[in-house]
């Protein structure tokens, strides 16, 4: 079972202090809130600066200190707080370390929609006004941006009208029904949505999704990305460079990929997957085999994701694999801390691997983090993904995979609606077209089944060659397009210079 336990580090080993120190107000007191500085380095010599706040400060008292201890803990009123210090708190910093001339800000959700009433105040002063008008909220709509990353209730986060009057700064603003529609709550989503020019969803179902939510605003789409670099597992990136010259800079030279020789791509898989199966005999004790289809599934382990959905029917999954050369399954992937439900799914994968044994062998790998992901996504033969439609506002990991030759298995459902090409880029799990999100898990289940049994192991242990042909078309199609290169170039052409 899952057990977690706070994971303590020094931020001087990775992180630069700032001197700036600004402060906001909540209730009665002024909390003080710091900084801290990461560069990411781009390929060339460009870098981007991470700006960290830090309320872990001599000035503040105890409970204060701790507003920046951890993520999505405490009740309302910490969460409120929170959100004041990095919305309100956060523009304050960044004009403290001399980001005065920002032409746009980027919300990703709405954790951080109060910045859009510090800039709201800082419109309304620049014009000499004690109090934002119409004016200054279209100006402030022209400089922001919204991006809304799910489509469950739960990710959107909403306060009684009566805790925000209580506690934030700017509670005169409240009244301004342009900012707020609270019917009794503060919606931070719509907060954000009422003062951005451009609001979109993560794919484009996941827009379509985000547009029946809130019929009420107009909502666009960008698909997600990954860093290409990031995520190609090294014996794939030794390829890359000797067959696809630029690739690094320019991810869409990608597309050569089908020029890569079937036999040199393959033996960089081999290379990938003798890494993830020495990693698990190293961390479990299991010797998995390397002629084995090998199945990857590494999310968060939460219900709506279906993680034991493979375990549907075990005596299917028994009769399948007697049938073929074999299966095993490589988990990861941790719960919300407060999510029990989640960790009750780990718990059942794991006792369905122990009562399937040698027949389907699977292990669970603990401590899931970037390190591991990329072990697992370039390592798999095959990643699984079984999300129950439409909450899969995007996905990421299938995108990951298909950047080293890995095929998918997926519901159709975010990214994979665009990304997946039958019998090209992998498989949908879909039962009868036209039915997609209508399946019940059984049924869902038996359309997985199905798909194993009479596609995806033919191919990998009878068609080697039509296998590594998929492989390269997943990188060629898939890996050129699903990056944050090209995802930037769509904010930059759609949103930031709108």
């Amino acid at each position: 079972r899952q057990e977690e336990a706070p994971d303590t580090w020094a931020l001087e080993d990775t992180l630069t202090p700032e001197e700036s120190k600004v402060s906001v107000r909540l209730e009665d007191r002024t909390v003080h809130v710091g900084a801290w500085r990461y560069q990411v380095q781009g390929q060339d010599d460009h870098s981007i600066p991470v700006v960290l706040l830090d309320t872990n400060l001599p000035e503040n008292s105890d409970w204060d200190r701790s507003l920046s201890d951890r993520l999505y803990g405490g009740d309302q009123y910490y969460r409120l707080c929170q959100e004041i210090v990095l919305g309100i708190g956060g523009v304050r910093m960044l004009r403290a370390l001399g980001y005065e001339n920002l032409e746009r800000f980027h919300m990703n959700e709405g954790h951080a929609s109060f910045l859009t009433l510090e800039v709201l105040h800082e419109c309304a002063k620049e014009n000499s006004r004690s109090m934002p008008t119409h004016e200054d909220v279209e100006m402030v709509r022209r400089r922001c941006i919204f991006t809304t990353h799910t489509p469950v209730p739960a990710g959107h986060d909403r306060f009684p009208i009566s805790l925000v009057e209580r506690v934030l700064e700017y509670r005169e603003t409240l009244h301004m029904r342009e900012v707020f529609c609270c019917e009794g709550e503060v919606n931070m989503t719509f907060v954000g949505f009422n003062l951005s020019h451009f609001i979109n969803g993560v794919a484009k179902k996941h827009g379509a999704v985000s547009q029946s939510m809130f019929p009420n605003y107009q909502i666009d789409w960008i698909t997600n990305g990954v860093h290409a670099t990031t995520w190609a597992a090294e014996p794939v990136e030794k390829v890359f460079d000797r067959y696809i010259n630029g690739w690094r800079t320019n991810n869409s030279a990608l597309r050569y990929a089908l020029n890569i020789p079937e036999e040199e791509l393959w033996t960089a898989h081999q290379q990938c997957k003798s890494i993830l199966l020495e990693h698990v005999k190293r961390e479990t004790g299991v010797t998995l085999a390397q002629d084995v289809l090998t199945i990857g599934y590494a999310r968060r382990a939460t219900a709506y994701k279906r993680p034991a959905l493979l375990f549907q029917d075990r005596d299917r999954l028994r009769e399948i694999v007697r049938r073929s050369q074999g299966i095993q399954v490589i988990y990861s992937g941790k719960a919300h801390p407060a999510d029990q439900e989640g960790k009750k799914l780990i718990q059942r994968i794991v006792d369905a691997g122990r009562e399937l044994g040698e027949q389907v062998r699977v292990v669970y790998l603990s401590n899931y983090n970037m390190d591991l992901a990329r072990i697992m996504v370039s390592g798999s033969d095959v990643w699984l993904n079984t999300p129950r439609p439409p909450l899969e506002a995007s996905g990421t990991s299938g995108m990951k995979a298909a950047l080293n030759g890995v095929p998918s298995l997926s519901v159709p459902d975010g990214w994979w609606l665009e990304g997946c090409i039958e019998g090209r880029t992998g498989w949908a799990i879909d039962g009868e077209r036209g039915h997609i999100g209508d399946l019940s898990d059984e049924e869902t289940a038996e359309a997985l089944y199905r798909k194993l049994e009479e596609q995806v192991l033919p191919l990998y242990y009878s068609h080697r060659g039509e296998y590594v042909e998929m492989m390269r078309h997943c990188i060629a199609l898939n890996g050129s397009f699903f990056t944050t290169e090209r995802m930037m170039r769509e904010y930059v052409l759609k949103a930031y210079f709108l």
